[in-house]
């Protein structure tokens, strides 16, 4: 943000310069056609006693294939409810949302069981929800194959499960039932099931919330493996910073939109070859030209209600109003 109107040295931009931009905006290409999830305009709405909540505002998110990242937002913020939209548990009001060439909105409840079982897999919070108490780490893992009839010999199921289990290093579980294993095991054998189906997205709501700091370590080193290892695509909805902080990509979501996005990049010092990660957080623009501007920024420079805004050749200047007297923020 600048609060210089004209910068010296920068000229206006002509009519001809603006319509070329607003030419090139009409012919680019749909958004998110080459994203493996989108949510465009994502809108959720409750009802409960004639009262309405709107958990989600017109949502816009982008994730790639091979993606490991984070979302995070206080409680209320509509992360969770943009997570059982993406596991196929919820369905949107309005927007559109696409997960792997698959239209949620338009799927029946057959075609959402089916998307359940092949698309995304999904850990919960909860190691006690992931796993079947009776069944052992083997027989959790390989029971999604059996549902889906994808591996119909025993014998390939099997392999799959320990093929799994030895890649998150829970393959000594194998024959233990879950209150035979701590919660770190169960949780690393929870992303094998998840894991089972070879799914497009792995979805993880809270995954380290009931363990301690070292264990939830090790939970995240799992889900590193799953996606380098293996190349899924994975989205972890959680409020410990540390986990956020080890992703190349932090998405926060206030007030059913995505705010800030934080994006981690590697450089190395040409002089002494030592690697630093760089992070630099953004501010979201919503596909409606909605931005969230930080509370911190409107504060120091006393905006509220409105702004004047000025488009430059590289730039668009936000200024505080300045038809009136100065309100100071209450």
């Amino acid at each position: 943000m600048t609060t210089d109107r004209h910068r010296k040295g920068s000229p206006d931009p002509t009519f001809a310069d603006l319509a070329g931009r607003v030419a090139e905006t009409r012919n680019a290409p749909a958004f998110g056609h080459d994203a493996l999830i989108t949510c465009d305009r994502l809108v959720r709405i409750f009802s409960a006693d004639g009262i309405e909540v709107q958990a989600l505002q017109g949502l816009d998110l982008l994730v790639r294939e091979g993606e490991l990242m984070a979302l995070v937002g206080a409680s209320g913020s509509g992360k969770s409810t943009l997570m059982n939209i993406l596991a196929g548990l919820d369905t949107p009001t309005a927007g559109a949302a696409r997960v792997a060439g698959r239209d949620l909105l338009a799927m029946t409840a057959r075609d959402r069981l089916a998307y359940r079982r092949e698309t995304v897999g999904f850990v919960w919070q909860q190691t006690s929800r992931n796993l079947l108490p009776y069944l052992t780490a083997a027989q959790n893992v390989a029971l999604p194959l059996q549902l889906s009839g994808t591996r119909s010999r025993r014998r390939a199921r099997a392999e799959r499960a320990l093929e799994l289990l030895e890649l998150l290093q829970v393959a000594d579980c194998r024959d233990r039932r879950p209150h035979e294993m701590s919660g770190g095991q169960q949780q690393r054998v929870a992303i094998a099931v998840a894991l089972a189906n070879a799914p497009a997205v792995l979805l993880a709501d809270e995954p380290t919330g009931e363990l301690d700091s070292h264990t939830a370590t090790q939970i995240f080193e799992a889900f590193r493996t799953a996606n380098e290892s293996l190349g899924t695509t994975i989205v972890i909805v959680t409020h410990d910073q540390a986990v956020a902080g080890e992703v190349r990509r932090t998405v926060a979501i206030r007030d059913g939109r995505t705010s800030t996005e934080v994006l981690r990049r590697s450089e190395v010092d040409a002089t002494t070859g030592h690697e630093t990660v760089v992070a630099r957080e953004y501010a979201m623009l919503d596909r409606a030209g909605r931005l969230q501007l930080p509370a911190e920024y409107t504060k120091a420079l006393y905006m509220r209600d409105r702004v004047a805004l000025e488009l430059e050749p590289d730039h668009i200047g936000v200024w505080p109003d300045d038809t009136g007297e100065k309100r100071k923020p209450a």
